[in-house]
């Protein structure tokens, strides 16, 4: 028996050693091939890969298709698992890989049938734009399988990764749609349930087109309208039982919005060179969304012209995403038009939902999920002439949605035409013909000009407000075509020196008419940022840089003013709790950094004063509506700051006497809160204890134990909303870069996370120290550390 068990013992203690080793090898065995020469189908001639210390590559071919199958190439060596997840994103195609708790977002994502309409949109592409996709799904295969073991996350799945199609990069960009646009248009949807309650004059105060924040780079202005007099609402007339409750915490607030990029024209700087700086802010997962690369096409013969491609891909798709080509730099930030309306469906005695011709039976399509373990499962869409049906509104009504990204025309190939635009007016040109979410974009080029323009298709709509739902018996949704290029809003150079937007209101009068107001973000950010680049004597990349890390609170540095005042009146008194913070705010940086404590209350306390005042302005809706959540909206901030200085008492909460006491209200509320959630004094509470980045990976979501291996450290940061370095948990600048067209050398290019997303890489982490500390890294690649050679199979 001791023998026996000396036997188990020993067996299992190495069972214990070679599981480890094991899975640790088949792990490693997933790395791909970097060096010599690699014999595969699909390219017509030599094709070099040459990787530097940070494992970006350098691309070279002959041509456009041979550039194509490359870059596929090493999107499948290095990310195949994240692209693998955005098309199936976009499908709803998840539980197939992760079983029934993916349904619930599959079943959503099917509403759209992104994959009919991929196919659809390959079918309609030119026979180039079609080659180049089926070369790049042609490199993908090859990439996958040049790697000795399927990659690691399909190791821990059990699951062979599924093949590349061409369709599956339009998926991607479909997964961008998902990630730039409110596809549920939820807030027209909640603004249509103030419209029924609350009368016009308050609706337009609560949620107004613009503030005295906005800095639109046309110089329109607009401002909060007039607060309605008590004659049109009067909150203290209405019944107390509304107040009864308070605000409670929101749990899905308005989701954080920030991208900047801006332009200096070579009338500004020293030297006459343009400047372009691009800081897309994104959810932030391990890896990072972004995959850099340079791209060079050397043709021979005189009448091909070559590329050289420098920047940003988006890993499954071919084309480069924002950069530079040498002649024209480019880069985007969303614009937060009007993509999308909601069409309340009225229904007669048989279920038909009526329209002005007449009613209408609706559509039944099928979507079939495969679910892993489990049979598929059958999910019946209903849809209409606008589009699908998503559910009901908070009265039981059905609602249907017209959504730009459900018309093929919207979505296309033609990205790649930037790669080979010369000056500003060719790419301005080409702009309003690329089917993309639409996004401000913005160019400049060697010849020292710059300009922006909307990017994407423009609907042209029928004269109706789009910003509220539309009965289906009046007409619903009606578009009446395309906005033709020549009336586009574009702004450039002589006549403009700088060009900035930062997702905010960019432009006013017809030009915003056009491009619609779909929820855009307040304008503070784009007011420092204006601000900023006008203060500059001579601009240069390196400014660029320190633009993009401001961290100078100014929205908030005039809250903390009017908590100050608040907390040196009568109310301050000797109350121990406020002047101890009253002690922190007046010692106060201006700054949102890591380690202030004043910073967070006044975040805090303008967060929480925010939404007392919305929920007093909206009680007569919830009481409409019970259950309903409604959130501030953006420009809301900018009402606040009116009712503060004009204290309406009209407007105010019944249940306090006066506007000081209200607000004390909220600063006392908070610091109770700080004083139950954690021992120790104020001073403790930084911002950084709640601003700590977390980049992790999907699998570490599901499986926390190895988020020590996957994800990044934790790390305090500083930045947040409404200033340039928008920071947030699981948010903030997915790149950073400046570069001047022509001169890509003297620019700077970073990025969260890695290049790699195989955690046994050395460039799994590569880089992410230099995003964290906001350190510059060259724009272009640098020595070569790795070269192999993709050669025809013979």
């Amino acid at each position: 028996m001791r023998r026996v068990a000396t036997g188990v013992i020993g067996g299992i203690a190495l069972l214990i050693v070679l599981v480890p080793i094991t899975l640790y090898l088949l792990v490693r065995g997933s790395l791909p091939p970097l060096d010599g020469v690699l014999r595969v189908d699909g390219v017509g001639a030599p094709v070099g890969i040459d990787r530097d210390a940070l494992g970006i590559p350098t691309l070279t071919a002959r041509s456009r298709a041979d550039l194509a199958f490359a870059t596929g190439f090493v999107h499948a060596q290095d990310r195949y698992f994240q692209m693998d997840l955005m098309r199936r994103r976009a499908a709803g195609e998840l539980a197939e890989l992760f079983g029934p708790v993916a349904l619930p977002a599959d079943s959503e994502a099917r509403l759209h049938r992104f994959r009919m309409r991929a196919r659809q949109v390959l079918a309609d592409a030119d026979d180039d734009r079609r080659a180049v996709l089926e070369a790049y799904a042609a490199g993908v295969g090859a990439g996958l399988g040049s790697l000795g073991v399927r990659p690691f996350e399909y190791l821990l799945l059990r699951l062979a990764p599924r093949p590349w199609l061409a369709e599956d990069s339009v998926l991607v960009v479909y997964a961008m749609w998902l990630t730039l646009n409110d596809s549920t248009a939820r807030g027209e949807r909640e603004r249509g349930l103030l419209a029924e309650v609350l009368p016009p004059a308050l609706l337009d105060f609560i949620d107004p087109p613009g503030t005295r924040w906005d800095a639109a780079i046309d110089g329109s202005e607009m401002r909060v309208p007039p607060a309605p007099g008590p004659v049109v609402y009067d909150l203290r007339r209405l019944d107390p039982a509304l107040f009864a409750a308070g605000p409670a915490p929101m749990r899905d607030p308005m989701p954080a919005a920030g991208s900047n990029n801006w332009a200096v024209a070579g009338q500004r700087t020293a030297d006459g060179a343009a400047l372009l700086a691009n800081d897309m802010h994104l959810p932030l997962e391990v890896p990072n969304i972004w995959y850099r690369a340079r791209l060079v096409q050397r043709t021979r013969g005189a009448s091909a012209a070559g590329l050289d491609l420098a920047g940003l891909t988006l890993p499954g798709v071919p084309f480069l995403v924002a950069g530079s080509n040498g002649h024209v730099a480019w880069g985007f930030t969303n614009s937060y038009g009007d993509w999308i309306d909601v069409v309340r469906l009225e229904l007669d005695k048989d279920g038909r939902y009526l329209t002005p011709a007449g009613p209408r039976r609706f559509g039944r399509p099928v979507e079939t999920i495969r679910v892993r373990g489990q049979p598929d499962v059958a999910v019946e869409l209903l849809t209409t002439i606008w589009g699908p049906v998503s559910g009901v509104d908070a009265a039981g009504r059905p609602l249907a949605l017209r959504w730009l990204a459900h018309e093929t025309a919207a979505t296309n190939l033609e990205l790649g035409g930037l790669e080979r635009a010369r000056d500003v007016r060719s790419a301005i040109e080409l702009a309003s013909g690329i089917g993309v979410p639409p996004q401000n974009f913005l160019v400049a080029d060697r010849a020292g000009r710059i300009g922006w323009t909307i990017m994407g298709r423009i609907p042209v709509r029928a004269a109706y407000d789009a910003r509220a739902p539309r009965s289906s018996a009046d007409g619903g949704a009606e578009w009446l075509g395309w906005l033709p290029p020549a009336d586009y809003p574009r702004r450039s150079s002589p006549a403009e020196d700088y060009l900035w937007t930062a997702n905010a209101r960019a432009v006013g009068g017809e030009a915003l008419a056009r491009i619609g107001a779909g929820g855009y973000p307040f304008g503070a950010r784009a007011q420092q940022i204006r601000d900023g680049l006008r203060a500059l004597k001579t601009p240069s990349v390196a400014d660029m840089l320190r633009i993009q890390l401001d961290d100078r609170a100014l929205y908030l540095g005039y809250w903390r003013d009017v908590l100050l005042d608040l907390l040196g009146g009568a109310g301050f008194a000797d109350e121990p709790r406020r002047r101890a913070l009253r002690e922190l705010l007046a010692a106060w940086s201006g700054r949102a950094e890591p380690d202030s404590a004043a910073y967070r209350m006044v975040r805090d306390w303008h967060d929480r004063l925010l939404e007392a005042a919305f929920h007093a302005l909206t009680a007569e809706v919830r009481g409409r509506f019970p259950g309903v959540q409604l959130r501030p909206p953006y420009q809301f901030a900018g009402t606040l700051s009116q009712l503060v200085e004009q204290r309406p008492l009209h407007l105010l909460d019944p249940r306090h006497a006066s506007w000081d006491a209200f607000m004390l209200a909220q600063a006392d509320a908070m610091l109770a809160a700080f004083e139950a959630g954690a021992a120790g004094p104020l001073a403790e509470r930084t911002w950084g204890e709640v601003n700590t980045a977390q980049l992790r990976h999907p699998v570490s979501r599901a499986l926390p134990a190895l988020g020590r291996w996957l994800d990044m450290p934790p790390v305090q940061l500083p930045g947040d909303d409404d200033m340039p370095r928008v920071q947030r948990l699981s948010f903030g600048a997915a790149q950073r870069f400046a570069v001047s067209p022509g001169r890509e050398k003297d620019g700077y290019l970073h990025l969260p996370a890695g290049q790699s997303g195989h955690p046994l890489s050395p460039w799994y982490r590569a880089g992410h120290v230099s995003w964290v500390n906001g350190e510059p890294v060259p724009f272009l690649p640098g020595d070569v550390a790795h070269r192999a050679r993709l050669e025809p199979r013979r």
